[in-house]
């Protein structure tokens, strides 16, 4: 055997010895994943990564209250990227989703959520998670919670919903300006938010719902309309009295990150 033989045959010893440790080594970043209960935050009508982004900031980097993990990222076409900053910490791990198509209707965006969240349950074995929703995203994230959760899809612990109005908007200013399938959807008395109010709600999930008496896009009104949607004794509302706290100020808001934070996290966190 000359000296070229023995180098190769050092080498696939080599690969095979590191296959076979990493075989029998954990993945660390998937079961730290699964252990911490991953918390979604989903934007709402015509939303980008801006708008939890600032909010995961502060979350991550001035309260030191757990870290950005993984954005998943769906295209117009429903295909889902992602991509993944960290994995690994143990404290929550925070998931952003956003959607290219951001006027899309509610069934088709709750479908995508879905998709995301199947894709959470394959890749790192998650089958329970905490949802954080802005606006139409609040009401996506409803709508994937009464039709898609269950046996197949990964279930939902605890949800906030942040300016989500569960009975539509009702400026017509609104409608004058907005004409896609999502702004169908957002009309008061529209299909979707018939078909959302005439689904049960799973019973142990637990609800926060967050408005403010300056958001003139979901009026306080429309957001207690969650109350057809979800039962009273899974229910928390916290109406903000200010009358300067606009529709996109409440994901920009301290005093919201502080409700989120107690009401997810305030028993876990420390």
């Amino acid at each position: 055997m000359n000296k070229k033989q023995i180098l190769s045959l050092a080498s696939f010893g080599l690969v095979i010895i590191g296959f076979i440790v990493l075989i029998g080594m954990p993945n660390r970043a998937i079961s730290d994943f699964n252990k911490s209960r991953p918390t979604l935050f989903v934007h709402g009508y015509k939303g980008t990564e801006n708008s939890f982004g600032f909010m995961l900031q502060r979350f991550e980097h001035e309260y030191k209250w757990g870290n950005k993990a993984l954005i998943y990222y769906v295209t117009k076409q429903g295909e889902v990227k992602k991509y993944q900053p960290r994995l690994g910490e143990e404290k929550p791990l925070y998931v952003q989703v956003i959607f290219e198509n951001n006027r899309a209707s509610f069934e088709m965006t709750s479908s995508w959520l879905a998709n995301v969240l199947k894709d959470m349950q394959q890749t790192y074995g998650v089958d329970d998670v905490n949802i954080v929703g802005h606006s139409m995203g609040g009401i996506v994230s409803l709508e994937y919670m009464k039709q898609f959760q269950g046996k197949s899809y990964p279930s939902v612990h605890r949800f906030v919903a942040v300016g989500s109005p569960f009975d539509g908007i009702y400026s017509e200013e609104y409608f004058r300006i907005h004409h896609d399938p999502a702004a169908t959807d957002l009309r008061p008395n529209s299909k979707a938010l018939q078909h959302l109010r005439e689904r049960s709600f799973p019973n142990h999930t637990k609800v926060l719902s967050i408005s403010s008496t300056g958001d003139i896009v979901a009026v306080p009104e429309s957001v207690r309309a969650i109350r057809k949607m979800v039962p009273n004794q899974q229910l928390t509302e916290i109406v903000i009295d200010d009358n300067v706290l606009g529709h996109s100020d409440l994901h920009e808001s301290r005093r919201v990150d502080r409700y989120i934070y107690e009401f997810l996290w305030q028993d876990q966190v420390q």
